[in-house]
């Protein structure tokens, strides 16, 4: 379901893994701040539910893409309709991203490299057709999403931790090439938040999952959209998230790697 504009003026928002989480209240707060929306995410029935409602909330209109971005055309699907519908994309949210948990020696490979394609190659590729425009324009905002994890190696999430690495390295890299062309780049870095990620990550029993007040999307979504505006390259919330990304940088590597372990292993459950 899509509406039709209103404002022409109006700067228009694309947000990948929109249907919930962090996504989803990205979107809330674009939408409150008079941004269009395009909403990309595989939960179809989701994004028609938001489609209906935020029109109705804000002078806005809303385009979806049920797109599954671990298919490598889907970025190219997207570009080729918002062009051939005459639509500009003035910020790019790469939100969506999934991990998996266990022993990478036992996981299944099909798994990891769907994320491998959802969390590092799709979101390349959508950076690299949208940028364009964006520095013809002289104007434009990217906001990737990594993660804490991209600081340190991740045991029993080996994958998902290289990836937000990638993020992390890759988002900084071109923040730096972009200097003076008006476009900007801001990579958000949060810690363990209050999602589905832990469910769909199967880890539900860990320990890392069990960290008490755990941040909440919305908090974090709304500390990336500030930092995006106030053109922040990268944006970690809160302030012990903070202060772990500075301690592991004067940690020993194979201390670092150790703790990750044990923070990822399963709880012991008492018998008794």
């Amino acid at each position: 379901m899509n509406t039709t504009p209103k404002n022409k003026r109006q700067k228009t928002a694309l947000i990948t893994g929109a249907s919930s989480g962090i996504g989803y209240q990205l979107a809330y707060i674009f939408a409150q701040n008079n941004y269009n929306l395009v909403l990309v995410d595989k939960n179809e029935q989701k994004l028609v539910e938001i489609a209906d409602e935020f029109p109705k909330k804000f002078s806005i209109f809303v385009k979806i893409f049920a797109k599954d971005l671990s298919i490598p055309t889907s970025p190219e699907e997207i570009f080729t309709e918002l062009q051939q519908s005459s639509i500009k994309v003035d910020v790019l949210v790469n939100n969506a991203g999934f991990g998996t948990y266990g022993v990478f020696a036992g996981t299944d490979i099909t798994t990891q490299l769907k994320m491998l394609q959802v969390n590092i190659v799709s979101l390349t590729h959508l950076t690299k057709l949208f940028l364009k425009d964006m520095v013809e324009q002289g104007y434009g905002k990217i906001l990737n999403v990594a993660s804490v994890a991209a600081f340190q190696p991740g045991p029993l999430m080996a994958v998902y931790f290289a990836t937000k690495a990638y993020v992390l390295s890759f988002s900084e890299a071109i923040a730096n090439e972009l200097q003076d062309t008006g476009v900007t780049v801001t990579v958000l870095c949060p810690g363990p938040t209050a999602s589905e990620f832990q469910k769909t990550a199967a880890m539900e029993d860990s320990k890392i999952a069990s960290v008490n007040r755990m941040m909440s999307t919305k908090s974090v979504a709304k500390i990336g959209y500030c930092g995006l505006m106030a053109n922040k390259t990268v944006v970690i919330p809160g302030l012990r998230n903070k202060i772990l990304t500075e301690v592991i940088r004067f940690t020993p590597r194979k201390l670092v790697t150790k703790v990750v372990k044990s923070m990822h292993e399963l709880k012991k459950i008492n018998k008794s």
